[in-house]
């Protein structure tokens, strides 16, 4: 009896373990996660200090009731965060002498603004980029103009214009006759067609 028993224990255990590794034969090898969506970065795992220094640079430096631009902006400091010419993390990123605006590390935020700009954040961090900012690691205020033949506007979102800098002989033969900044505002939302005129 004994014997029969223990048979019948191992049996079962052996039949547990095959149907485990079976059922693994029709699903995927691994989760689908957000990094794995196509056009998405891999999602990123930081302090809370750092997902505070990307949500203040997004915060001061876009139109904070425009959800596109607070996207633009914390696209941008992605971007700088992989280039190796923008060394550190994020918050040295961010805290770069003369790149984001004065005391966006230190300036109070205001409380009604705080769970959109963390939304934001972690929606960043999560892998989402703005579609039109691309790999552009430079912006400034929309409507302000400026004589380098080396800034390939890429979009406008959050009050600000983002480009791209470019050997300007190269930004020349690509675009002759491009206007200095987008004519239409971009934001992150699609505007819907309008219906044709009948």
């Amino acid at each position: 009896m004994q014997g029969s028993e223990k048979t019948k224990i191992v049996s079962g255990l052996v039949v547990l373990a095959l149907a485990g590794g079976l059922g693994a034969c029709n699903t995927t090898a691994s989760p689908l996660v957000t990094g794995s969506i196509p056009d998405r970065k891999a999602p990123l795992v930081v302090s809370d200090e750092e997902r505070d220094c990307l949500g203040r640079a997004m915060y001061f430096e876009s139109n904070r009731s425009d959800e596109g631009g607070l996207l633009a902006v914390g696209t941008v400091v992605m971007n700088r965060l992989e280039a190796a010419i923008f060394p550190g993390g994020i918050c040295a990123v961010v805290g770069q002498p003369g790149q984001f605006a004065p005391g966006v590390l230190t300036k109070p935020m205001q409380e009604r603004d705080l769970q959109k700009v963390a939304d934001a954040a972690d929606a960043v961090l999560a892998g989402e980029r703005h579609p039109k900012v691309g790999k552009a690691m430079y912006f400034h205020t929309a409507g302000h103009h400026f004589p380098y033949k080396n800034m390939h506007y890429v979009a406008v979102a959050g009050g600000n214009a983002f480009y791209e800098k470019r050997d300007s002989r190269a930004a020349r033969k690509e675009m002759p006759n491009s206007p200095a900044l987008p004519t239409t505002v971009s934001t992150y939302a699609a505007i819907p067609a309008l219906p044709a005129a009948q």
